[in-house]
C-alpha cells in the first residue's frame, strides 16, 4: 500500500511518550512545538503518490503498488530507480531531514539480500521488511549507547547498571529489555524503531547486544526530545527552515519493554550485532540514500550562495566568481561521485544482487563530513554583514512610517526591500540561527566519530590493486651495479 499524509498524520496519534524536559506532549501532530515537521513529513507520502513521480517513487508487484525505497535491486536500473526515489525525497526537504522515511527501510531492504547472515532470525527479518513494504512504515533507528554508558567501571564501583540498553531477561512471548539508545533522530514522527548497535560491542556485551524492532508507542517506551527549534520561528518568513524542517532527536528510554521473538534480529551475539550491517547490502543501500540526502542540500546552499552574491552585487568580482565557481564544482564531484555508486555497481551479495559500489559510497560519506563545515562557512563568508543588517523581524511593515523607511532605504538595484530580507532570513536560517548549528554538529558526526567512517574505506579498499601499483613499478627496475638484475624497461 501507499499512505496518504493524512494516514501517516493520524498514525501518530498513537498514545507514544514524548517529554520535552518535563511537559508531556500528547499529540505530535498538533502541538506547536512539532506540528510543522510533523506535515512536513506527512507530505512526503503524498508526494510519492503523485502520479507525475510514479514512475520514481512506486514499484508495483502483483497488482500492488509499494514505496520503491524497498526495492531490491537486480540491475543498475533498480539502483537508478531506488536514486530517484531517494533524491525526489530529498529536493522535497531540501536535505534538511537525516532520517527520511527512506533511510532506515534502506537498511532493512539491503540486509535482506544476505538474510542468512543473521542466523536463526533470518525469517524474522523477511516478516518485518513486508510488514515495514505493505503498511508504508516509516522506521527509524537507535543504534548507539548513550555517551554515559561508555565507562563500565564507574557503574561496578557504585553497583549500579549501566544506562546503556540491554536484554534483562527473556520469557515465552519475547525478551524485555531497559535502558537508554542514542539517537532517535525522526522517532517523533516515525511508526517504528529499529534498535541495534552500528559500533562493536565486546564479547562480555552480550546483552546488549539484542537488535529488534519496537513500534513507537510501545509501552514503557518514552522519547526524550532535545529542545525543539520550532518555537524559534514563529512563521516561515522569519524561520524558513527552521519553521518546517526540524526533524527533532530524541534519546529512546525503555523500561521493561516487551520485545516479541519476530521483532528480534540479533540476540546474545555481540560479534553479530555489528556485523548484519556490513556483511549485507544494508549499509551500502543506507548511506547511498544519506549520500543522495546530502547532494540536494549541498544543491540547496550552492544555488544559495549565488543569490546571495547576486543581491549585494558581488557577484561579478572576480574572486567571488572563484569562490561560488569552486562550491560549484563540489557540488558535481558529489553529485558524480553518487552517479559512480550505480555505475561502478557491485555484484553484491550473491544471489544476483546489485549493490552500490560500496567503496564509493563510503568515499562520498567521508568527504560530506569532513566538507560540510567548511561549505556552510563559505556561504556565511559570502553573507558578508547582510544579515544583521535586516529589521529585527518583518513586522515593520505594520506600521506605515516605518515601512516606507524601510522600503526607501533597503531596496537595491538587484533586489527589493522584502526579497532582501526573504533570501537573508534564509541564508542566516542554515549559516548561523540555532537550527545551521544543530545542522554543523549533525553532519560532523552523521556516521559516527572520523575514525570509524575512515575505517569503512579502508576496509573496503582494493589493497591488492593498490599495492600491486607499486610492486609492479619497482619490478621494472633493478640494483645499481647488478647487471643480471636490470629488468627489461618498457619504452626505453
Amino acid at each position: 500500500m501507499l499512505k496518504t499524509a493524512k494516514q501517516h498524520l493520524d498514525s501518530l496519534r498513537d498514545g507514544r511518550v514524548v517529554y520535552v524536559g518535563s511537559e508531556r506532549i500528547d499529540d505530535v501532530t498538533t502541538h506547536a512545538y512539532f506540528r510543522n515537521a510533523a506535515q512536513t513529513i506527512a507530505g512526503l507520502f503524498d508526494l510519492k503518490r503523485d502520479p507525475a513521480h510514479g514512475r520514481f517513487a512506486v514499484m508495483e508487484e502483483n497488482g500492488e503498488a509499494f514505496s520503491s525505497y524497498y526495492l531490491k535491486a537486480r540491475s543498475r536500473e533498480d539502483l537508478d530507480k531506488r536514486y530517484q526515489t531517494h533524491k525526489l525525497i530529498a529536493d522535497a526537504s531540501l536535505g534538511m531531514f537525516g532520517r527520511s522515511p527512506d533511510h532506515v527501510s534502506s537498511f532493512v531492504t539491503g540486509m535482506t539480500l544476505a538474510k542468512d547472515v543473521l542466523g536463526p532470525y533470518a525469517d524474522n527479518l523477511d516478516r518485518y521488511y513486508e510488514h515495514l513494504r505493505k503498511t508504508d512504515g516509516y522506521a527509524t533507528y537507535a543504534v548507539l549507547s548513550p555517551q554515559s554508558s561508555r565507562n563500565p567501571e564507574f557503574y561496578k564501583l557504585r553497583n549500579l547498571t549501566s544506562p546503556s540498553l540491554r536484554v534483562v531477561r527473556e520469557t515465552d512471548a519475547g525478551v524485555v529489555i531497559s535502558g537508554m539508545k542514542m539517537l532517535a533522530t525522526g522517532a517523533l514522527f516515525a511508526n517504528e524503531i529499529w534498535i541495534g548497535n552500528i559500533l562493536p560491542l565486546a564479547p562480555d556485551q552480550a546483552a546488549e547486544s539484542i537488535t529488534c524492532a519496537v513500534p513507537c508507542n510501545a509501552s514503557g517506551l518514552a522519547l526524550w526530545a532535545r529542545k525543539p527549534m520550532e518555537p524559534n520561528a514563529p512563521n516561515d518568513f522569519e524561520g524558513p527552515l527552521s519553521h518546517r524542517f526540524d526533524e527533532s532527536d530524541a534519546m529512546l528510554i525503555c523500561d521493561e519493554v516487551l520485545v516479541p521473538w519476530e521483532r528480534v534480529f540479533v540476540h546474545n551475539s555481540p560479534d553479530l550485532a555489528r556485523q548484519i550491517y556490513v556483511r549485507t547490502a544494508a549499509h551500502a543501500y543506507g548511506n547511498h540514500q544519506s549520500n543522495v540526502r546530502f547532494l540536494s542540500k549541498l544543491q540547496f546552499l550552492v544555488g544559495l550562495a549565488s543569490r546571495i552574491t547576486q543581491a549585494t552585487g558581488a557577484d561579478q568580482v572576480p574572486a567571488v566568481k572563484e569562490a561560488i565557481g569552486r562550491l560549484a564544482a563540489l557540488e558535481g564531484m558529489l553529485g558524480g561521485t553518487i552517479q559512480g555508486q550505480i555505475h561502478a555497481a557491485e555484484d553484491y551479495p550473491d544471489g544476483g544482487w546489485k549493490c552500490f559500489n560500496r567503496r564509493h559510497v563510503y568515499a562520498a560519506l567521508n568527504w560530506c563530513t569532513e566538507t560540510y563545515s567548511e561549505i556552510v562557512d563559505k556561504v556565511r563568508e559570502l553573507c558578508g554583514g547582510g544579515v544583521f543588517q535586516m529589521p529585527a523581524n518583518i513586522s515593520v511593515l505594520e506600521d506605515e512610517e516605518l515601512a516606507a523607511r524601510f522600503a526607501a532605504n533597503w531596496d537595491t538595484p538587484q533586489l527589493g526591500h522584502i526579497e532582501r530580507m526573504k533570501l537573508f532570513k534564509l541564508a542566516w536560517d542554515i549559516v548561523g540561527s540555532e537550527f545551521a548549528g544543530r545542522h554543523q554538529q549533525y553532519e560532523k558526526f552523521y556516521a559516527g566519530a572520523s575514525f570509524i567512517v575512515r575505517n569503512y574505506s579502508y576496509v573496503h579498499a582494493d589493497w591488492g590493486q593498490l599495492h600491486g601499483m607499486v610492486d609492479g613499478f619497482m619490478e621494472t627496475y633493478g640494483v645499481p651495479g647488478n647487471a643480471a638484475e636490470q629488468p627489461a624497461r618498457v619504452g626505453a
